[in-house]
């Protein structure tokens, strides 16, 4: 799973200094979709032939977490995205392709496989992505999911 997370780390970073030298060159920013065909030419490059050995569907995801913050700073909702450094917030998310068993306590994570968890809650809705991430040399899983609540209400007149 450190695996993973550094694979991510890497293709937010070496994104992030591309983006940057772009900005320093005059350019516009960068759109996801160009930034997704880099990650194909990372993938094929005989140097950085390791990211073959991490599902793809996280690494596009670090690369969305980047057009995000790029956004983010554009409407000035947040300060010009930093490099990610090696053990902090060390994390990776799978959008889709996640099995559970909540039955047994296992999750099927690609690539990684069937693990066993602790669970701390039922998910009781659709579950729409995950997040695996480290905390104080721990690993959590975060469920992401879709609820269907019913609000009821009564009028009290006075």
């Amino acid at each position: 799973m450190r695996r993973f997370a550094g694979a991510c780390r890497f293709v937010f970073n070496r994104a992030l200094a591309r983006q940057n030298e772009n900005h320093e060159a005059g350019n516009k920013y960068i759109p996801y979709g160009k930034m997704a065909s880099w990650l194909v030419e990372w993938k094929n490059a005989t140097e950085t032939q390791w990211l073959k050995d991490s599902p793809s569907q996280p690494l596009q995801q670090s690369l969305k977490d980047l057009e995000r913050a790029y956004k983010n700073f554009f409407r000035k909702r947040a300060a010009f995205p930093r490099f990610k450094k090696r053990g902090q917030n060390d994390a990776f998310r799978y959008p889709q392709g996640v099995k559970l068993d909540q039955e047994n306590s296992r999750i099927f994570l690609p690539k990684l496989g069937w693990m066993r968890y602790r669970n701390s809650r039922q998910v009781t809705g659709v579950v729409k992505n995950v997040t695996v991430s480290q905390s104080c040399g721990k690993w959590y899983i975060i469920f992401r999911q879709k609820v269907k609540y019913q609000l009821r209400f009564t009028l009290q007149h006075q």
